[in-house]
């Protein structure tokens, strides 16, 4: 099975089912070992470097992001 065809068999289930497997996915991440955590983190950052360099979405101030982290709790 494909990986294409896989997502299309978890999305036909229902959404307790799709949660349930979705923990489940996640939770297996944990078992990486730390250099592959490690390249997925710098794979993330690349990704995000780019998507800010070329304009497609706009860096959020730190003290902003918290502000309205606190503000959500309040």
């Amino acid at each position: 099975m494909t990986i294409e065809e896989l997502k299309r068999e978890a999305l036909r289930l229902d959404p307790s089912g799709r949660a349930d497997l979705a923990r489940e996915l996640l939770e297996s991440l944990d078992d990486l070992p730390e250099s592959e955590v490690e390249r997925l983190w710098l794979e993330e950052a690349e990704r995000r470097r780019v998507e800010v360099q070329s304009g497609n979405v706009t860096p959020i101030p730190m003290d902003e992001v918290f502000a309205r982290a606190r503000a959500a709790r309040a």
